[in-house]
């Protein structure tokens, strides 16, 4: 049971039901704010430069990127891995945290799971753009046709990542829809707009709130939660497995699954906080969003930075151990020191001595601090992206191959152009979807009643 005593408030201040519907509501009522305008104008602008990044792609080719014959994999796939790790906060938070009946997780889980469908989408548009011939995209799909007995390859990895992220995507979306359905309803029972009752109502699906249906919903959540924690794990894997199947120095490991699923998680939870204290800040939502919430969330994230900092460490440690020259010259003359030591050590700073910031309670209350040690960790674990492509390509086994590796105006654009794309989509999910779901909010505002214990009177005899 979630002792409020010991772990703190799941809500601030004593609020009735209504009171919760109405709060956490007024965002979607109230006259949209100048810095939502301002907000969604930046990032059109960054999702317009992403298209034309796209566009030059595709009219001109992969040679506007700054690929080589060494360096096969540039930023796309950089790009690709770290989207991908964003994307599993959600469902990570989501499941996982369902699944342990962890109540303080529902005013966070449904803006983790909205960053979950937008980052997938983001991620999504580099191995596609990376196939050359995009337009081709269909030749991956398992499917009858007369093309002879041209088949896709089942023993390959990157097809499993085709089918691993298309289940990923369509399992995370369908359960942050079919969460927001209670809430559809109550906006369309408590509006006054008809445009908005008819548009809420439609997505509603007719929910009337019977038991029965409460009985349906919960039992899906559990089934699908089910599902999707599989795919956590396997999605990540697959993807680590693409790198880990090959004879290149520092992919070679059997570290990579687990190592890439840890930090997955760990990149997708930092970007939970940041949006998490957003929502606080810009929409006053301190009542629901409390100091506990974002002291779990630190919590967890110190323990997953010492999981990382120990899978770096281990990493070095066996191509020490190894005896291999080429393990060797990877990691202490190409990444520990050499021409991308500024990426490894960003990359072991961000992620595995910054975090530890958060076992000091002082700074776990300090938002604008923990604001900033997020960002930090999704900027090493970009950097951590960045060493395991870059730095095994770039410098293989034939000194006569050795190219150094420069993104160009384009990649960079399209970077920038899904960070646009992602910032698009979730200003959409504060300004027209109830950030915090308000039925879970009401199931779990009984946990903050204060619990009576009846006095026994001492008989007088």
């Amino acid at each position: 049971m979630y002792k409020t005593e010991i772990r703190g408030k799941l809500i601030d201040g004593d609020k009735s039901m209504d009171q919760i519907s109405r709060e956490i509501l007024a965002p979607i009522d109230a006259k949209t704010p100048k810095w939502w305008y301002a907000a969604i104008t930046v990032s059109l602008i960054l999702f317009g430069w992403g298209i034309y990044s796209i566009y030059i792609t595709l009219t001109q080719g992969i040679g506007t990127w700054g690929v080589n014959n060494t360096v096969g994999w540039g930023w796309a796939i950089i790009n690709f891995v770290w989207w991908i790790g964003i994307g599993h906060a959600g469902t990570a938070f989501s499941i996982f945290l369902l699944i342990l009946r962890q109540k303080w997780r529902t005013a966070i889980n449904r803006a983790a799971e909205a960053m979950t469908v937008v980052a997938v989408g983001c991620a999504a548009l580099f191995p596609l753009l990376h196939m050359g011939r995009p337009w081709l995209f269909f030749f991956i799909f398992p499917y009858p046709n007369t093309r002879g007995p041209l088949w896709v390859n089942f023993n390959s990895p990157l097809f499993w990542d085709f089918v691993a992220i298309s289940a990923y995507l369509l399992i995370s979306a369908s359960f942050w829809y079919f969460g927001m359905v209670p809430d559809f309803a109550t906006i369309r029972d408590t509006t006054k707009s008809k445009i908005k009752k008819a548009v809420y109502g439609f997505f509603a699906f007719g929910w009337t709130g019977s038991t029965k249906e409460w009985l349906r919903y919960e039992g899906l959540a559990f089934v699908l939660g089910g599902i999707a924690a599989v795919l956590v794990v396997s999605v990540h894997s697959i993807v680590s497995t693409d790198f880990a199947v090959s004879v290149e120095p520092g992919w070679h490991t059997t570290i990579f699954p687990p190592y890439f699923v840890v930090g997955a998680i760990f990149s997708g939870f930092a970007m939970v906080l940041t949006l998490v204290v957003l929502m606080r800040k810009l929409y006053r939502m301190e009542n629901f969003i409390t100091d506990s919430h974002v002291d779990a969330v630190c919590r967890i994230l110190i323990f997953i930075s010492l999981i990382m900092g120990t899978a770096y460490i281990t990493e070095i440690f066996i191509a020490w151990y190894s005896g291999s020259p080429y393990e060797m010259f990877t990691f202490f003359h190409n990444r520990i020191t050499g021409e991308y030591a500024l990426q490894f050590w960003g990359m072991f700073i961000f992620n595995a001595l910054v975090p530890q910031l958060f076992w000091f309670k002082t700074v776990r209350k300090r938002l604008w601090v923990v604001f900033i040690i997020s960002l930090l960790i999704n900027w090493g674990m970009w950097f951590e992206r960045f060493n395991i492509v870059v730095t095994s390509l770039s410098k293989n086994y034939l000194p006569a191959n050795w190219a150094e590796y420069h993104p160009t105006f384009i990649e960079i654009g399209m970077f920038v152009g899904t960070l646009g794309m992602f910032a698009f989509g979730v200003l959409l999910f504060f300004r027209y979807i109830p950030m915090i779901a308000i039925s879970e909010i009401k199931m779990v505002s009984k946990f903050d009643k204060p619990q009576v214990v009846p006095h026994k009177e001492k008989s007088h005899e």
